[in-house]
């Protein structure tokens, strides 16, 4: 590190000048003192990045002020480390070297290379540390958002309980990966994870695929087959999009989650279950009990630790984090020299309103991998020139060009922009109606609210949905 500050703690001597103009002929800002109190001063003042100091005034005087101070300079001493106690003694008082006299000033120079590298090295890592606590990461799954973040913290919380997880959200949000990290996370994580689902097969087979059947069962069982709970033993299943479970086989699974049994189909014999059950739906299913297609019971039953997964336009800080996380995956995955993305093409990704949320994106990211003719993607790289990135049935998306001399570095404020954008848009395309403009963007009208008043857009012209006759306006 050149021009790095060296404070030289030592008794004037022949061989500390020349050592002080040593350092300084290798570039380093070398100041000297042989007063403990000034060079306390200094490493207060923060004009120290190394100690070279006599052990004799270092440490007690010094080594001491190093133990409170936070981001404390290393420190080398000239003498032994038995002087200190030994080297994990003074390893533990912030000592990095210790190098007995007569030393050679090669030696001393190869010793605050050291030193400075080390202490790069340990800024740096306390640097990203800081960068990472801004950002949450669970398994596969990354996230800026501080929802999400809750939300792996609670999971990461209950992992290890037996309790029933719901998890809730629209269709590509990440509840299977969260499923596979809350496996992951748990006691349970070196038994198999089972995922069924729900929705995939017709009723009859479906009880089939989750109990298992003897042979002769029905037409086409040739031999006995263990069901998925069975397979999930000492594990943990997933059952996927629960909300299209006929209303028979609810039954049973409400029997399974309260007195884990079951039988398998065409079988007399009673089974018990020794699996961790989470649930998934991208259904409202408090809706489904309303209308009486599912049972009050079971929903209750699977209701014991519900969580909501936002969709991906709810938290458009996550898309950069993602999009750099599939672009890396798929580049090794595919052999492809991809490195990263264009700021462009970010422009492209944070202005889309991805209905088919992270799924959506990880497969635009996969494909973009394979096309790209570059090492960094750009927009026409994400969706083929034919056309543009849609959002819905025949439409189009137009691009957010907020960033005409590129994002900010910060990445909250880089995000400011295009979410500003997205709410004037559907406020727009919505005639000022916030009870359609939020239904559009996925969040409810207190969620918008707070968004207008943040990029004062309360002024925004207002239009009422129209109202039944004879009901009163709504004074919003």
């Amino acid at each position: 590190m050149a021009n790095a500050r060296i404070l030289v703690l030592d008794l004037p001597s022949a061989s500390q000048r020349s050592l002080c103009a040593t350092l300084a002929g290798q570039g380093y800002a070398v100041s000297h003192t042989a007063e403990p109190a000034a060079a306390r001063d200094a490493l207060r003042a923060g004009d120290c990045e190394l100690l070279l100091g006599e052990v004799g005034l270092a440490a007690e005087a010094v080594l001491e002020e190093l133990r409170g101070l936070a981001g404390a300079p290393p420190v080398i001493v000239f003498d032994d480390f038995d002087a200190l106690g030994g080297p994990e003694q003074a390893r533990r008082a912030g000592v990095f070297d210790a190098l007995a006299r007569p030393v050679a000033e090669e030696d001393v120079l190869r010793s605050v290379r050291r030193a400075l590298e080390a202490q790069a090295l340990r800024l740096e890592n306390e640097r990203l540390k800081e960068r990472l606590g801004e950002r949450g990461d669970f398994g596969e799954l990354v996230s800026a958002d501080p929802r999400m973040r809750h939300l792996f913290e609670l999971l990461r919380t209950v992992a290890d309980s037996r309790a029933t997880l719901l998890l809730a959200g629209e269709s590509g949000t990440g509840k299977t990966q969260l499923a596979h990290a809350v496996h992951a996370e748990s006691a349970r994580r070196r038994g198999p994870f089972v995922e069924v689902n729900c929705g995939a097969l017709p009723a009859a087979l479906l009880e089939s695929e989750l109990f298992g059947h003897v042979r002769g069962a029905f037409t086409g069982a040739v031999k006995d087959r263990a069901g998925k709970f069975e397979q999930a033993t000492g594990g943990t299943i997933l059952l996927d999009e629960i909300g299209t479970a006929s209303p028979e086989l609810q039954v049973k699974l409400l029997r399974v989650l309260e007195e884990g049994r079951y039988e398998r189909v065409g079988e007399a014999r009673t089974r018990t279950v020794d699996a961790r059950v989470i649930a998934a739906t991208n259904v409202d299913l408090a809706a489904e009990v309303a209308a009486g297609r599912f049972r009050t019971d079971l929903y209750y039953r699977i209701h014991v630790v519900p969580v909501h997964v936002p969709p991906l336009r709810e938290r458009v800080a996550d898309v950069p984090l993602l999009a750099e996380r599939f672009c890396r995956r798929f580049a090794r995955q595919h052999g492809r020299a991809v490195e990263g993305l264009t700021q462009a093409a970010l422009q492209r990704l944070c202005a889309h309103t991805w209905p088919g949320n992270v799924r959506e994106l990880e497969n635009t990211l996969e494909r973009a991998v394979l096309v790209a003719a570059g090492r960094q993607l750009e927009p026409e790289d994400l969706w083929p020139a034919e056309r543009t990135a849609p959002t819905g049935p025949g439409g189009t998306a137009p691009v957010f060009t907020g960033w005409e001399a590129g994002p900010p570095d910060e990445l909250k404020r880089a995000l400011e922009g295009p979410e500003r954008w997205l709410l004037e848009r559907a406020l727009e395309r919505h005639g000022g109606n916030r009870t359609a403009a939020a239904r559009a963007l996925g969040i409810d009208r207190t969620t918008l609210f707070n968004k207008m008043r943040r990029y004062d857009l309360l002024s925004f012209p207002i239009r009422l949905a129209p109202r039944p006759p004879g009901r009163p306006a709504d004074p919003r």
